[in-house]
């Protein structure tokens, strides 16, 4: 990978910057995306003191304008393209009945039109090139269906059948494409994700964040090399974490009958 130049978007934390360390480490050129200006100056920062090139693009890969314009900045900014890691994500946690449709529409543009812009703009420069690698992290709720997740689970199941579509579009090309299926990963998504409110304006944000560290088992910076593995390999399917590799089979053995056991474990749960 050395020299290579690789575009990793949601790249301030979590998953993001994680890739994107570990692609420096391996040799290559990064250009960093994410709303949060702040941290994308760090990550930049740990990228220059590894001795690589590193630029940086405050932008919301919702906005297809921006995203349109990313391709040339990046060529602008350093000559070349080689891989895309389609990575920002963000959560909303509502039923169906009650989730606003503002929440929908603002899940729907990160996740999964983010990914669509993120590989339409930046995949004909690499047909032309006959060459690169495309990256579009889905889920494990890529896999299953989980209450309460229906939006995020509409987004990241989209971004699979997205991605396992363009694969196939791309054999016996020099393009690749790898769908990502992380499991319970140390990130801050469930913090900064988007809950009901109740009649007192309070929301269950924090409980929900500390039941996500309970169970999340794996470091951004394992899912971080675990990519950049994939990406070597040309992997079209990468599962990270047991849970991810567990939930994947119980869901190919059970498709139907793994959704009653996640209901019978919620009743359980609530006694």
């Amino acid at each position: 990978m050395k020299d290579r130049v690789a575009v990793v978007t949601g790249a301030a934390g979590g998953i993001g910057r994680a890739t994107a360390l570990e692609l420096a480490r391996q040799g290559c050129h990064l250009a960093i995306s994410d709303v949060n200006e702040q941290g994308l100056a760090s990550v930049a920062g740990e990228i220059e003191a590894l001795g690589r090139k590193v630029s940086t693009h405050v932008m919301d890969v919702a906005d297809k304008a921006a995203m349109e314009a990313f391709p040339q900045a990046v060529l602008d900014a350093h000559g070349r393209v080689d891989i895309i890691v389609n990575n920002a994500g963000v959560g909303v946690a509502d039923r169906v009945e009650s989730i606003s449709m503002e929440d929908f529409e603002w899940i729907v543009g990160i996740n999964f039109w983010g990914v669509v812009y993120g590989t339409r703009f930046f995949l004909p420069h690499m047909i032309k090139a006959d060459s690169g690698h495309i990256v579009n992290i889905s889920s494990v709720f890529g896999i299953i269906g989980v209450p309460t997740q229906s939006a995020y689970c509409a987004t990241k199941f989209a971004v699979r059948g997205f991605t396992e579509s363009l694969r196939i579009e791309m054999m016996g090309t020099g393009v690749g494409v790898t769908a990502v299926h992380p499991g319970g990963v140390k990130t801050d998504i469930a913090r900064n994700a988007r809950f009901k409110q109740g009649p007192d304006g309070s929301t269950d944000s924090d409980e929900a964040a500390r039941n996500f560290d309970r169970v999340a088992r794996t470091t951004p910076e394992s899912a971080g090399r675990q990519i950049v593995r994939a990406i070597r390999r040309n992997q079209g399917k990468l599962r990270i974490g047991a849970d991810a590799r567990l939930l994947d089979r119980i869901a190919r053995l059970m498709p139907v009958g793994y959704q009653r056991l996640i209901y019978r474990a919620m009743k359980l749960r609530r006694g």
